[in-house]
């Protein structure tokens, strides 16, 4: 037999039929400086920019990114646009006109009051991911030899946003 979820308190083993073709497309983080975030999520990353829009009424723009492992992504804009939004697993960055010029920060929900937690990346060798990010100088938040979970790691990007990063096949008896 398939598996089709773990069975907890409140969870809908059957969901509704209706729902079977959604997809969770996006998350959204709001960042300052669209460059850096930019130069961090393509550069360090290796995420791609699939979509800017640009709100002049509301002065913001939107920033689409996802990891494509070499797919063709559509060069016409419309296609482009129904496959950015028509995807699993991209980042938007949201750029509020103006931020990057006052000195506030966003919330990134890892201090009181505690909400938003982090993103996640599964990479395929853990170690030489983090050797590359120390490299490349990217703050670490948790390190893979410090606290209980050594086969874990957490950066931050410039805004300061946790990213936990995983090697799925280190994890299969986490939470045992």
């Amino acid at each position: 037999m398939a598996f089709t979820t773990e069975t907890q308190a409140g969870v809908c083993a059957t969901p509704d039929a209706a729902t079977q073709d959604y997809v969770f497309n996006h998350s959204m983080l709001r960042v300052k400086d669209p460059e850096r975030s930019l130069d961090f999520y393509t550069r360090v990353m290796g995420m791609r920019l699939l979509r800017r829009l640009d709100f002049e009424e509301g002065q913001f723009s939107l920033y689409f990114l996802a990891m494509t492992k070499g797919e063709t992504v559509p060069e016409e804009v419309g296609e482009r646009q129904r496959y950015t939004f028509g995807r699993q697993s991209v980042l938007e960055l949201t750029h509020n006109w103006g931020t990057e010029n006052d000195d506030s920060a966003y919330h990134n929900g890892n201090s009181e009051p505690r909400g938003f937690g982090h993103i996640c990346f599964a990479v395929p060798d853990i170690r030489a991911a983090c050797a590359r990010f120390e490299e490349l100088g990217v703050n670490f938040v948790k390190r893979l030899d410090t606290g209980k979970m050594k086969d874990v790691a957490f950066i931050s990007d410039p805004d300061n946003y946790w990213i936990e990063l995983v090697q799925p096949d280190l994890n299969t008896e986490l939470g045992r």
